[in-house]
């Protein structure tokens, strides 16, 4: 079966959850992905539940890829990857800006040598302006980017997004920029840079709080479950525990209201339409939970389906795996590894009729495939063999 990418190589030298969640979304759609390691391996090899440099969260990310340990230090380490750049398509990396340049590995140097090469950079803050030379996690690009500040309850602590969203969205955002890349080296026969970065990513995603402070609207502040462009849409709570409303425009705003057996909340001017019922949304969200409190979760679920109503459980992680429609859509696939056995790893959002993403393999053991793809490249045995001794390889 054909995938999207068959045939395009990725050089991946990338470590942790954005760079490698990119190569890894290449991967599933049919790229070669050969991950660069340094000698002691990505630190997430070394993260909970690892069994010597097999863990978890590495092949959470790094499914399907080949693994090579080249050292960078090392001027014959540096060659290596020089020429497995050449016979490359794509080279992602995730250093902060200028650290591979300095090591002759920058988008300037190698394009000069290879023009039609995609280099995409993903880095804390990207590869322009004053802040480009400091290094980036996501805790600190959700902060700077605005991120916390609109997430939490109303005048708490300050809180981040529960999972990495400033890593995975510029991995993603990295995804886009390769494909478009590729999709213009077809026409123009010319390679390119692909900059992103953390920072942008977090900025990039915070579309409705830009529109709140871009038309007047004031500085966006933490709303907790609430949206800030309309209302109802929260998590509200019920006799036994909480479930989401999206009452989201007049006309469903109408049918909640007839579903609570009040319609005469749908002719209130303080609820009249969206810009009132923002303005009052806290207000709003006390009068419809002391009617939901009355009611367990799951008449409150039943009643809203039949009124076609949005809504829905709150799920902890033990029921959405388990959750007949998150498997019906293969987003739980299992995977034998040599070193951690049967693993469950998440599967692909992505469905394509006629070129279907398939995750692959499980992750690359620690060198497993390095004279496998040296020798694709030209490098005979005995060549590998020196590389290995002086320590270049491994």
């Amino acid at each position: 079966m054909t995938r999207a990418l068959d045939g395009i190589r990725v050089l991946d030298l990338t470590q942790v959850m954005a760079g490698p969640y990119c190569t890894m979304v290449l991967c599933d759609m049919g790229a070669d992905v050969i991950k660069v390691e340094p000698p002691t391996g990505d630190s997430t090899r070394r993260m909970p539940g690892a069994v010597g440099t097999d863990s978890p969260s590495f092949n959470a990310v790094n499914r399907g890829k080949r693994g090579v340990v080249v050292d960078l230090k090392q001027a014959a380490g540096r060659n290596t990857v020089r020429r497995l750049a050449v016979s490359a398509d794509v080279l992602v990396e995730n250093y902060r800006p200028g650290v591979l340049s300095r090591f002759g590995l920058g988008y300037v140097e190698l394009a000069s040598r290879h023009p039609t090469l995609v280099y995409a950079s993903i880095s804390g803050y990207g590869q322009t302006g004053p802040s480009a030379w400091k290094g980036g996690f996501d805790l600190v690009a959700q902060g700077v980017s605005g991120l916390m500040s609109v997430t939490g309850e109303t005048g708490g602590r300050p809180v981040k997004v529960g999972v990495p969203i400033t890593d995975l969205g510029a991995g993603l955002f990295a995804v886009s920029g390769i494909l478009a890349a590729l999709l213009a080296r077809a026409r123009t026969g010319r390679g390119q840079l692909v900059d992103t970065s953390l920072v942008d990513a977090g900025v990039a995603l915070s579309v409705w709080e830009a529109t709140q402070y871009f038309s007047g609207r004031g500085v966006p502040e933490p709303l907790g479950s609430a949206h800030r462009m309309s209302a109802p849409y929260q998590a509200v709570r019920c006799a036994d525990g909480y479930i989401t409303v999206g009452a989201a425009n007049d006309r469903i705003f109408r049918r909640l209201c007839d579903a609570l057996g009040h319609p005469e909340w749908a002719a209130d001017p303080d609820h009249r339409d969206d810009e009132h019922r923002i303005r009052n949304r806290v207000a709003l969200a006390a009068r419809i939970e002391a009617v939901m409190t009355s009611r367990p979760r799951a008449h409150w679920l039943a009643l809203f389906e039949t009124r076609d109503i949005p809504c829905g459980p709150i799920n902890n992680y033990e029921e959405v795996m388990a959750d007949p429609h998150i498997l019906a859509r293969e987003l739980v696939v299992e995977t034998d590894h040599p070193t951690l056995g049967c693993i469950k790893t998440l599967g692909t959002p992505l469905k394509l009729s006629d070129t279907p993403l398939t995750p692959g393999r499980p992750a690359p053991l620690l060198g497993q495939h390095t004279d496998e793809v040296l020798g694709e490249v030209g490098l005979t045995a005995d060549e590998i063999a020196e590389l290995r001794r002086v320590g270049a390889v491994a």
